[in-house]
This record gives C-alpha cells, sequence and structure tokens, in this order.
C-alpha cells in the first residue's frame, strides 16, 4: 500500500474554508494577526461574528494560526 500524504488537523480544513470564503488561508492568517492579542474563543468568536464563519472554519483557523506563533 502506497503511503499518501494525508493532511490531517486544523490544516484538513484549509480546502473547504478557500471554497467557502473564496479567501486564501493567508488572508485568513492576517485578519486573525490584525485582530490583536486575543485568546483562542475569543479570535473563533471574532471569526464568527465579524467574519461570518461558522464555528469549525474558526476554531480550525485560530488554532493554525496560534500553533505557529
Amino acid at each position: 500500500m502506497a503511503n499518501q500524504d494525508v493532511v490531517k488537523g486544523p490544516a484538513s480544513y484549509f480546502p473547504s474554508i478557500e471554497k467557502t470564503y473564496g479567501k486564501p488561508i493567508a488572508r485568513w492568517m492576517e485578519v486573525l494577526t490584525q485582530a490583536g492579542p486575543l485568546k483562542h474563543m475569543e479570535l473563533v468568536s471574532y471569526l464568527k461574528t465579524g467574519h461570518g464563519l461558522g464555528h469549525g472554519h474558526a476554531n480550525a483557523l485560530v488554532a493554525w494560526f496560534l500553533a505557529r506563533k
């Protein structure tokens, strides 16, 4: 059996996020950077209320964003 590179974790949501909201992941990282020093759930709420993202997509973006810091 061939070993395929399967994307796991928050990044597994990225294709769906880009398709659903029409913006690249890099743009969402900029949005989160501009939001300022907020906690995880504050950032999730920011994306949900300010940008119309669903909870799962917002959570995946924030998890990826904070892990990269």
